[in-house]
């Protein structure tokens, strides 16, 4: 009989390293893992005037839900608070649009000034070394330009189609969104308890704190984004109005509304604003555009983020600059705008969701858990923000 004591592995019945078996085992739930995450990606993009909606929605709704939860506590009507914050951010809204289109419409006649002033320019710039083009030449080219317009006429007519469709998809995402707004601020307690439901009731606790904090992170992105697009667009538009370039005010709200979009944003909207810079005022001006965008982004990195954003989004600034490329990828612009509140939201539900396991179940005074006598409760109890229907 010999004295060996047979491995593991062999009373197993498998003659596998513990290594190999180790990462094939890691091998195959990670192959799982990203199945699932692939089959959501298609329906999420199968499903996308839907899901892009809900999810406007749900930002919306972290937007909202703390002035209403406000009003509430000076004893106003739910209803009464919900439709005043709503018509309220209606109002900010369409006065921020109502104020672009007035500008762009009082500064159209100063825009051709300025437009033919910089084609001058600019021609008279080509004319010199080392482009030496003859007004011929320029002549010629804007000819190409014209043939090739019309050759692909075709194309620009069905890309007008397009437009014309993806309007109408915009006016219906908007209502969805409105109505699933309302809806959510109206019975979010009732929603969130439904989707705990969906799962094993030994899974209440941790999904109940995974809501919790994701709700509370997405609360605290939502708000502290609007401060930083703030910043950066009436920084960005006050170096516009100093250089006395036209359409500030809508450069400013462009700026604002791209600062939503982390990284990309930036980058877009202050290229935008330098060439406005450019064309209407000249290198100089572009250079101190230039140096305006980059003192304001400067303002942003290293005070505004460390201060406000590093304590609502816990995440990495390179798992950011990832998230937000990938998102691009995968669908556009949407992708980039719901990329930062997705991996903070996502990154504070698992935290909590393996921190829920850790924390040891509350004892009575007889000696028992309390996790019994409370599980009803924690199917009930909502995220942070989201207030359970009044009755």
């Amino acid at each position: 009989m010999s004295d060996v004591e047979p491995s593991k592995d062999q009373k197993n019945g498998s003659g596998l390293p513990r290594g190999v078996r180790t990462a094939s085992e890691w091998a195959w739930r990670l192959l799982v893992i990203v199945a699932l995450a692939g089959v959501v990606i298609y329906l999420i993009s199968v499903f996308q005037d839907v899901v892009v909606p809900l999810l406007v929605a749900i930002l919306v709704c972290a937007l909202v839900q703390p002035s209403v939860s406000a009003l509430m506590k000076r004893r106003w009507p739910k209803w009464l608070a919900i439709v005043v914050c709503l018509l309220a951010l209606v109002v900010v809204v369409g006065g921020l649009v109502l104020l672009v289109v007035w500008q762009v419409r009082a500064g159209i006649p100063q825009l051709q000034r300025e437009w033919m002033s910089a084609y001058d320019r600019v021609r008279e710039a080509l004319r010199q070394p080392p482009f030496s083009l003859s007004d011929h030449d320029l002549s010629n080219y804007l000819k190409d330009a014209a043939a090739f317009i019309q050759k692909d006429a075709s194309s620009i007519l069905g890309g007008a189609l397009k437009v014309g469709t993806a309007t109408g998809h915009v006016l219906t995402g908007a209502l969805i969104a409105l109505f699933a707004t309302i809806f959510m601020l109206i019975d979010g307690a009732g929603i969130w308890r439904w989707i705990v439901r969906l799962f094993p009731e030994n899974a209440a606790p941790g999904l109940d704190a995974a809501g919790t904090a994701g709700w509370g992170t997405l609360t605290s992105f939502v708000r502290v984004q609007i401060l930083v697009a703030l910043v950066n667009g009436i920084g960005i538009g006050l170096v516009a109005f100093f250089l006395g370039l036209p359409l500030a005010v809508p450069i400013a709200v462009i700026v604002l509304i791209a600062s939503f979009i982390p990284v990309i944003g930036a980058i877009v909207s202050g290229i935008i604003a330098v060439l406005v810079a450019l064309v209407f005022g000249g290198p100089f001006q572009a250079i101190i555009m230039l140096a305006g965008v980059l003192g304001v982004h400067l303002l942003e990195a290293h005070v505004l983020q460390p201060l406000l954003v590093g304590g609502a989004v816990k995440v990495h600034p390179l798992a950011v600059v990832v998230g937000v490329a990938a998102g691009t990828g995968l669908a556009g612009v949407p992708g980039a705008l719901f990329a930062v509140p997705f991996l903070a939201v996502a990154n504070a539900m698992i935290t909590a969701m393996l921190h829920s396991h850790d924390r040891p179940a509350p004892v009575d005074e007889h000696g028992e858990t309390e996790t019994a006598q409370h599980h009803e409760s924690d199917l009930t109890a909502p995220p942070p923000g989201i207030q359970p229907p009044e009755g």
